[in-house]
């Protein structure tokens, strides 16, 4: 039986009172004078309250005897390398890091970019920083220079960490000229830059600016230098991320350190179901939130091992990688976005590779990050035999939203669904006027104020930009700029983002639940469904399926089947009657695909190619495909 409607009833009698008994699994270096407070007329977490995210992610787990205990494997098929560090040399890595920065002049309240690859020191890095009290913000590695100038300009960090190089499947990246022409073009000037060299691509150092990675830790370590860590407010940010593909000024979501460790913390053991000293996998990149929450953060505070995976689900060298990793590893459960399942499934669609490992291991699949449609849920559920859960957050949230919560034990699956809010979150449905939708209808979802534990509490020197992109729309709300409906059960469906939800000649329709249709043929592996403006209906929707490896029927015939498909399952009133097959979809380096850039291709209208991008040739193959059916001509 599941301890679900217990717990979330508990929270909602006493919202107070659950998350200080939630907070009991942290140690605080002086405890809060208020569970929940009003600053400033913004909801913060454990105001009064001292602590130290570093402390707790690490010396913590050393003082309680764990020491020797696996916290972090690098896994790089890449490179061809694999790295294990116990607690203990987890410790000393991020205590040598944090003195070295502090000789460079490092203090508690300095911001630090970081502008790395998925190697073992960026995770240092963000640890580091925590340590001192030092604010740091990661920028994907890569990223474009004006991208990263602009990241710069709003954060004004002291220092900058990076590395000489990334590495892709097919290349290798260097990134000290990227970084060299971003604080070029930034107006902010940084104290120093700290480059850690890879062997890949060795990068040349300027001067009185640059800093050799390891040869200032060799001399802190040489000195004995080892910093402690430094007493922050549970309300002082811990980092800053900005969110993706944003066009001038950039927004940087807050993440403070005291509630950002207790919802972390409730979360491995109440949604994933993980215990201390199991492996936890989440594939994902530091740049992104999934990497920040549940590669650094949350396996550590609880004690668990973190996989730092630097490779791709297919390509790196095949689409077995995944399951090599969690064979070899003993992964318990492991976390990814759908789109990675969709790559490995067009790639492998009968599951060879899967039956290739013993993954006798693995007790949980966790999906998040775009839509898991129903057929890619089904075949990992075939496939891999263990339950797949879909959940539904946000970069803004830093954890689950919704979720089917594994540790209070699995509630009935509902296909489509990434089930129930969960404690910390009253989640509502409401029309354009803000007012309530019963059961089944389609609307805005919104949460009721206040945000729980770990949710951004604001945005970065931006309090009037964070009330009115998240609060002006629905008094009282939090607006998630998601749409979708709650059924009688109180499950979640989110089948768009509110600008995907598209008129067509009055009705309002989802682009989600046109894609499940489509990605339900036996011959598609991948799907996006966008709006085009119609001279007549307002809007018309177009689909866009990837076929999967190795289907060699004539692709208008499926064209045309999935838009029967369509016409079957919703009916006339979806007037979908362009299908269009194309080689891929555009995404960004997190897997969303980029529904709204499609959009504005289809109707001619300018666009910024979106900074995440992962590949921009990709807008051009669509801009073909799209005009070869007179659309965007």
């Amino acid at each position: 039986m599941s301890r679900y409607q217990e717990t979330y009833a508990r929270w909602k009698r006493d919202p107070a009172a659950f998350w200080a008994d939630a907070a009991a699994s942290i140690d605080w270096i002086r405890p809060w004078r208020q569970v929940h407070a009003k600053i400033d007329g913004l909801d913060r977490w454990f105001a009064g309250a001292e602590c130290n995210t570093c402390w707790n992610a690490v010396d913590r787990h050393v003082k309680a005897g764990h020491g020797s205990r696996l916290a972090v494997i690098y896994d790089s098929p890449v490179t061809g390398k694999i790295l294990r560090y116990s607690y203990d040399q987890l410790l000393d890595e991020v205590a040598t890091l944090a003195a070295a920065l502090q000789d460079l002049g490092l203090r508690k309240g300095d911001r630090v970019i970081l502008y790395m690859p998925m190697i073992p020191e960026a995770l240092f890095a963000m640890l580091a920083c925590a340590r001192l009290g030092a604010i740091h913000s990661v920028v994907f590695g890569g990223f474009a220079p004006l991208e990263l100038a602009t990241r710069i300009n709003d954060a004004k960090p002291k220092l900058i960490l990076s590395a000489s190089c990334g590495i892709e499947p097919s290349r290798v990246i260097a990134y000290k000229p990227l970084l060299d022409e971003a604080l070029d073009l930034a107006s902010h000037k940084v104290d120093a830059s700290v480059i850690f060299q890879r062997e890949q691509a060795v990068a040349e150092l300027m001067h009185g600016r640059d800093h050799d990675w390891a040869e200032i830790t060799r001399q802190a370590r040489q000195r004995g230098r080892k910093a402690e860590c430094v007493n922050v407010e549970a309300t002082d940010p811990l980092y800053i991320l900005y969110t993706s593909g944003t066009t001038g000024q950039p927004k940087g979501v807050v993440r403070d350190n005291g509630g950002h460790m207790v919802a972390m913390k409730w979360s491995m053991e109440n949604v994933y179901g993980v215990r201390p000293g199991e492996v936890f996998w989440a594939a994902s990149d530091v740049g992104w939130v999934v990497g920040h929450s549940y590669i650094v953060y949350a396996p550590l505070l609880h004690g668990a091992t973190t996989i730092l995976f630097e490779g791709k689900p297919v390509g790196t060298p095949d689409p077995g990688t995944f399951w090599r990793i969690v064979a070899e590893h003993g992964v318990s459960a492991l976390f990814t976005a759908p789109t990675a399942f969709r790559a490995i499934k067009k790639e492998d669609p009968d599951g060879t590779h899967i039956r290739r490992y013993d993954l006798s291991s693995l007790r949980t699949l966790f999906l998040a990050g775009e839509r898991a449609d129903p057929d890619t849920v089904m075949w990992a559920e075939e496939h891999l035999k263990v339950p797949v859960v879909d959940h539904w957050w946000q970069t803004e949230t830093g954890w689950a939203i919704a979720a089917n919560p594994v540790g209070l034990g699995m509630l009935p699956v509902k296909y489509g669904s990434p089930c129930v809010a969960m404690p910390g979150y009253e989640v509502e449905v409401l029309d354009e006027a803000g007012k309530p939708l019963p059961a089944g209808q389609l609307g805005a979802i919104c949460i009721r104020l206040p945000l729980p534990p770990s949710c951004l509490p604001t945005l970065w020197n931006n309090d009037d930009r964070f009330r009115k992109s998240y609060l002006s729309r629905f008094p009282g709300y939090y607006e998630t700029a998601d749409a979708g409906y709650i059924d009688a059960d109180g499950y979640i469906f989110i089948m768009a983002r509110t600008d995907d939800i598209i008129n067509v000649a009055g009705h309002r329709l989802s682009t989600g639940g046109m894609e499940e249709v489509l990605a339900g043929h036996p011959n598609v592996a991948e799907t996006a469904v966008i709006g085009i403006a119609d001279k007549i209906k307002g809007q018309v929707p177009v689909g866009l399926v990837v076929l999967k490896a190795g289907v060699t029927r004539p692709a208008g015939d499926i064209e045309a089947e999935c838009v029967a498909r369509v016409r079957e399952r919703i009916g006339a009133v979806a007037a979908l009657k362009t299908v269009i097959a194309v080689p891929r979809l555009p995404k960004t380096r997190s897997g969303k695909i980029l529904r709204a850039t499609m959009r504005k291709i289809a109707d001619r209208e300018d666009f910024k190619i979106p900074a995440t991008i992962d590949d921009p040739a990709i807008l051009e193959e669509i801009r073909v495909a799209l005009a070869g059916k007179g659309i965007g001509v």
